[in-house]
């Protein structure tokens, strides 16, 4: 099957089978490993990405869903030469420690932020609770997340 779609602002189109993952496509035929696997179930976030504009887990989402949408990973969002303001409050607050689930919840508090640029710390836990975080106890990520409750994203 030919599938069409639009990743980090480029069209691709690709051959794939009609039972691959989303996640699989990004990782295996796009090198856009930023977007990780952990559960295969949809419980721990890891594979957030965005789909036209809303997060959704990639592990369980046919690519073929994906035909001719758009979808943002990590690395669509920012690079270490020009980092996303989310990427960089995360990091300026201690939000990371190993870093596996770190992409997954930049997706989500981004798809947080654009919906809601003012969300209130329950809003802000209760749009997280989605990710799984073994690191840190969360506390770190959602003053980062807090800290941005204020500011535009498009900068």
């Amino acid at each position: 099957m030919m599938l069409r779609m639009v990743v980090n602002h480029k069209e691709v189109t690709l051959e794939i089978a009609p039972d691959e993952m989303l996640v699989d496509v990004l990782r295996d035929r796009l090198a856009l490993l930023g977007t990780k696997i952990a559960c295969r179930e949809g419980e721990c976030g890891a594979c957030t990405v965005l789909l036209n504009g809303k997060a959704v887990n990639s592990c369980l989402l046919p690519a073929m869903k994906a035909s001719n949408q758009e979808i943002i990973t990590i690395e669509g969002l920012g690079n270490s030469a020009n980092p996303h303001v989310i990427q960089r409050r995360m990091a300026d607050h201690g939000a990371v420690q190993c870093g596996f689930c770190t992409p997954g919840f930049i997706m989500s508090t981004f798809d947080l932020l654009e919906e809601n640029p003012h969300p209130s710390h329950g809003e802000i836990v209760e749009a997280l609770t989605g990710n799984l975080c073994r690191c840190t106890g969360y506390v770190k990520i959602i003053e980062a997340v807090e800290s941005l409750a204020s500011e535009t994203l498009r900068e």
